[in-house]
């Protein structure tokens, strides 16, 4: 039998959640079969497998968010028993998260015909098979020579059993380079320490190295099944988990088991008010919460919902508050006369060359930004802090924001300069389905120099940009409205197409001389397209 950790799928992600699993148990999976859809910080991937089998044991629940290293999947050969956890699945605590994986450690160890992992079955060379994901691709992959073999470190605790020593080499091996290997277990100098259980209470005595108290006792002495936010929000009403029976998938106990169980007790302990004051409006909160509040599955009289700070999002927030906090943003605006944009658009559409590729105005602004970095390369360069020098980068890989239910995500369009008018139409519109459909790739989004955000499908005119960070600049694109215009050479009103452009860029390297100047030749080539055959 062969366990599929959770990898690390790239730039150093130490969750992701289970978001739905393309198998069930008893499925027949080959090699770089996909099994399984996960949510990272940045985005929705597709897992391949690393192993080929039956499909024995679907470890992780979908909607269950674990760590880096855990073991998700069990696969092995037909008839073959997968490993059962003591007292069913064990859950992860926030203090140890590999808790689960000890206590499973200790029922395969208990159990007589407990399968054990043939080390000499994990794929070496696919650091998919041990949890480690750094320049990986399943595509292709053999089975590699195993490498040198790693002995248990001498004059620390060691694991007391076989199960729990393969436990071990694999937590560690997926965040070593070249993923878990193994070893026979090595005794320690010094005797086995027990396992620090910092639950209250416990009702088992400590078990020796890393398999916890819980895995040897009775399967009621298992602490309730709930979810960490789940945990955090009964610790601030003050409600006792172990006293609640769950409503959840698989008895676990849900936001509303807490609050039906603290509107039924004696002065609940209260929980901070958040920020958003408009918990009962519809859009008020994060990704349609304000929909699940009103959809009647909430307890009767709650007027706030809380949704836990994840994924993207979470990701979001923590590169914007750096980006913020860190380069000194300043914004220009302009508002612009593009109606002979939206000319040219309209005959672009008609031309052979664009029949299967959507064409719009961000299209001629995407090329109009290209054009006028060459008059202003310090647009496309970078301040590197620690090394006390602006890196100027002489490729274009050009940025469109892109909202997502999940989050705001930026997928860049590689080496944007180089494409003719009808690849980066192309390649515009590939970047801005994925995006909408969530399954933008983290390389997708990493190595961008500068971005667009086209709030403007919104029909808003303009805004303050923050800067996406490693990079210097971002241009807010407005919407396009008819408005009265005075024509310059007649002083005239007429009715023209009229859109406001906002740069914000970083003044620590880019001067307001600068920024003016590539926000003028950008306006100006949307003002008057000929004049991108100046540049």
């Amino acid at each position: 039998m062969s366990e599929f950790l959770l990898p690390d799928v790239g730039e150093g992600l130490t969750e992701a959640e289970i978001v739905a699993w393309k198998v069930k148990v008893g499925d027949t999976v080959e090699i770089n079969d996909v099994i399984v859809e996960i949510e990272t910080a940045k985005s929705l991937v597709e897992l391949p497998s690393p192993f080929e089998g039956i499909v024995l044991a679907l470890l992780v629940p979908e909607g269950e968010t674990v760590p880096v290293g855990t073991p998700i999947i069990s696969i092995g050969a037909a008839g073959e028993a997968p490993a059962e956890p003591a007292g069913g699945a064990a859950p992860q605590t926030e203090s140890d998260p590999y808790l689960g994986m000890a206590q499973k450690a200790g029922a395969e160890d208990a159990g007589p015909a407990a399968a054990q992992v043939d080390p000499t079955e994990i794929d070496l060379s696919n650091p998919a098979a041990s949890g480690s994901m750094e320049g990986a691709s399943l595509v292709g992959r053999i089975k590699a020579d195993r490498g040198p073999m790693r002995r248990a470190r001498r004059g620390s605790a060691s694991p007391s059993t076989v199960a729990g020593a393969q436990t071990q080499m694999q937590v560690q091996g997926a965040f070593a380079p070249g993923g878990a290997q193994s070893d026979e277990v090595v005794p320690a100098d010094e005797s086995p320490v027990p396992a620090v259980d910092q639950r209250p209470a416990p009702q088992a005595a400590p078990a020796e190295a890393l398999v916890p108290a819980a895995a040897q006792g009775e399967p009621g002495a298992v602490r309730a099944l709930a979810k960490p936010p789940v945990r955090k929000l009964a610790k601030d009403l003050g409600v006792d988990l172990t006293t609640l029976t769950g409503s959840g998938p698989s008895g676990s106990i849900t936001r509303d088991d807490v609050h039906g169980a603290a509107n039924g007790s004696a002065a609940p302990v209260p929980a901070p008010v958040a920020p958003s004051g408009g918990g009962d409006v519809p859009g008020a909160s994060y990704g349609g919460s304000a929909q699940r509040g009103l959809s009647g599955s909430t307890p009767s009289g709650e007027r706030e919902t809380r949704e836990p700070i994840k994924g993207v999002r979470k990701m979001m927030a923590s590169a914007m508050s750096q980006s913020a906090f860190t380069s000194p943003h300043v914004t220009e605006w302009i508002t612009v006369d593009v109606t002979a944009t939206t000319q040219l658009v309209a005959r672009l559409r008609k031309r052979p060359e664009f029949r299967d590729t959507k064409v719009s105005p961000l299209l001629v602004l995407a090329r109009a930004v290209i054009l006028a970095m060459k008059r202003t390369p310090e647009i496309n360069s970078t301040w590197d802090e620690s090394a006390q020098e602006v890196v100027y980068k002489h490729y274009v890989n050009l940025g469109i924001a892109a909202a997502t239910p999940r989050g705001l995500v930026v997928p860049n369009i590689k080496d944007a300069d180089a494409l003719s008018m009808t690849e980066l139409a192309a390649a515009l519109g590939e970047l801005t389905a994925t995006a909408r459909e969530g399954r933008t790739q983290p390389a997708e989004m990493a190595g961008g120099t500068f971005t667009i955000t086209n709030v403007g499908v919104f029909g808003v005119d303009a805004g303050t940009p923050i800067i996406n960070p490693g990079e210097s600049a971002i241009l807010c694109f407005g919407a396009i409205n008819k408005r009265p215009w005075v024509e310059e050479e007649t002083g005239e009103i007429v009715v023209r197409d009229v859109t406001t452009l906002a740069l914000s860029f970083d003044h620590r390297h880019i001067d307001g001389e600068k920024g003016s100047r590539f926000l003028a030749d950008v306006a100006g080539v949307l003002s008057d397209p000929g004049t991108a055959l100046l540049f």
